[in-house]
């Protein structure tokens, strides 16, 4: 009777421990965060990603109450900062801005990365739409989308165009673009995204290049560089003069979208916090002010697995145009 009373006690302590998660769970989320949250940007300072990460960090962390660290880590097209990210602790105190590239495409074109975003990290929330742009160095003769392809033609293979990775969705549309036109162009790689691709435009050390609307729409209204076209359904409140790519008789309209990413193994209470103060970060108005100012879409998903899907629906998206044209792989 002894043992069985002992095991019987043993069992309910068991009992009561597998019942405990929820509870403790409960408790670590209510105490999240507790010290200063780091937010990975795996570009370079000045492109999209870097853009909308320190719009987002100062009402992010009024929101927590808790500092919030932008930590650059571009390269190899942004899977450094998804590998620090992805293998970070679990706990909510490292996430991710991640982006359609690091997300949607690299997946597709660094087969051999080992990094699988689906399955490495958690989808918390979408956060913004940036459209993009087609710009030029304001030396070339082409004021408009028509005569620049003119100029394309008449001069085969002189002009270069920068690639702010090989698999972007700059590059991957510049590459679609040469195609559909019959046009020839070199190509200069960046590392670090748009902000190092940019400074190359500006310097005349590329002529042309296709880059998101808030890394370049400044620099436009300087008159350091032209932009000959937006990437969207409809033109730019932001800069309205300039047409859209479907107006000049292309069917562009893709944009890139920017999300929250936490690694794999954070708790679902901790997840959820962070997409109830991600989200209500997205509401505050000077973040919607500098966003609109910036010409992005503010974009939230409705719950984690509506961005879970979504990702998933992009990653397939991007798996088909790379195969479609025959874009070799690494």
């Amino acid at each position: 009777m002894r043992t069985q009373h002992h095991l019987l006690t043993a069992a309910l302590a068991a009992a009561s421990l597998l019942a405990s998660p929820p509870a403790f769970a409960q408790g670590k989320a209510a105490d999240y965060p507790s010290r200063p949250v780091r937010m990975i940007v795996p570009f370079a300072p000045g492109g999209a990603s870097d853009f909308a990460g320190r719009i987002i960090q100062p009402a992010l962390a009024e929101r927590l109450k808790q500092q919030v660290v932008v930590d650059n880590r571009g390269g190899a097209a942004g899977n450094i900062g998804v590998e620090v990210a992805a293998r970070a602790t679990p706990d909510g105190y490292t996430f991710l801005q991640g982006n359609i590239g690091t997300m949607a495409i690299n997946p597709n074109y660094y087969t051999k990365f080992p990094i699988r975003p689906l399955r490495d990290l958690v989808p918390v929330t979408q956060v913004v739409d940036v459209p993009g742009s087609l710009v030029v160095n304001p030396g070339l003769p082409a004021k408009t989308l028509k005569e620049l392809i003119a100029h394309m033609k008449a001069n085969p293979g002189k002009l270069n165009y920068g690639a702010p990775a090989p698999s972007s969705a700059n590059t991957l549309e510049m590459i679609q673009f040469l195609r559909n036109t019959g046009t020839d162009a070199a190509q200069v790689n960046y590392k670090g995204g748009a902000g190092p691709a940019m400074i190359g435009l500006l310097s005349n050390e590329i002529q042309v290049m296709f880059v998101t609307f808030s890394s370049a729409v400044t620099f436009a209204k300087q008159g350091r560089i032209r932009m000959l076209a937006v990437i969207s359904p409809k033109r730019n409140p932001a800069y309205p003069q300039v047409p859209t790519m479907r107006e000049q008789g292309f069917n562009l309209v893709v944009g890139s979208w920017q999300g929250i990413f936490v690694p794999t193994g954070t708790p679902r209470p901790v997840v959820n916090a962070l997409f109830k103060y991600g989200t209500a970060a997205m509401q505050d108005p000077t973040v919607i002010k500098r966003f609109t100012d910036g010409g992005v879409e503010i974009v939230v998903s409705k719950s984690p697995e509506d961005f879970l899907a979504f990702v998933k629906a992009e990653t397939e998206r991007f798996a088909k145009v790379i195969k479609e044209a025959n874009i070799q792989t690494q």
